[in-house]
């Protein structure tokens, strides 16, 4: 891009502009950034929901895990669409037990002082770990069908019929 500038502006000495510095930087390769999106998002939600017994980096195929911690700018080899079944049983096992543990604090939550989600995850206004699952069942080539289906399942299990029905 082209940055105009005054005549007053040629002259002045002083540190690079933030503009300039911006300009400069290389740029990332965004599937990249997706992909430790996704490690982020599978973090997050094995903390947040303390599911135990999560292993974050098996979720991911030997070309996954070589990229993470690299240079976003550097063009990765990503995964292939083509993935190993055992993997992506572990993917679908992994969504599963988040949103079942997301019902499972939500309903706890309800039941003991009659709270909603915003109050019982203050921080998270909007933050609705269901869909969280479905947006990462895209990402891990998993069904999102599935992932619905199953939040619904958890849903009646516990009570919540009314939501499930929804």
């Amino acid at each position: 891009p082209v940055l105009d500038t005054e005549d007053a502006w040629v002259s002045v000495e002083g540190p690079v502009s933030i503009v300039e510095l911006a300009l400069e930087q290389k740029r990332i390769h965004y599937p990249l950034v997706e992909h430790q999106f996704v490690l982020c998002a599978v973090l997050y939600a094995i903390m947040r929901l303390s599911l135990k017994g999560v292993k974050p980096l098996s979720l991911f195929d030997s070309k996954g895990k070589n990229v993470f911690f690299k240079d976003l700018t550097s063009i990765q080899l990503l995964p292939s669409g083509d993935m190993d079944p055992n993997v992506l049983s572990i993917r679908q096992q992994f969504l599963l037990k988040v949103v079942s543990a997301a019902v499972q604090t939500l309903c706890s939550s309800q039941k003991d002082k009659e709270v909603s989600e915003e109050e019982y995850f203050p921080f998270e206004k909007g933050k609705n770990w269901p869909d969280l699952a479905a947006d990462l069942a895209q990402y891990l080539q998993i069904s999102e069908d599935l992932v619905r289906r199953h939040y619904v399942c958890e849903l009646y299990s516990y009570g919540m019929d009314h939501l499930g029905e929804e």
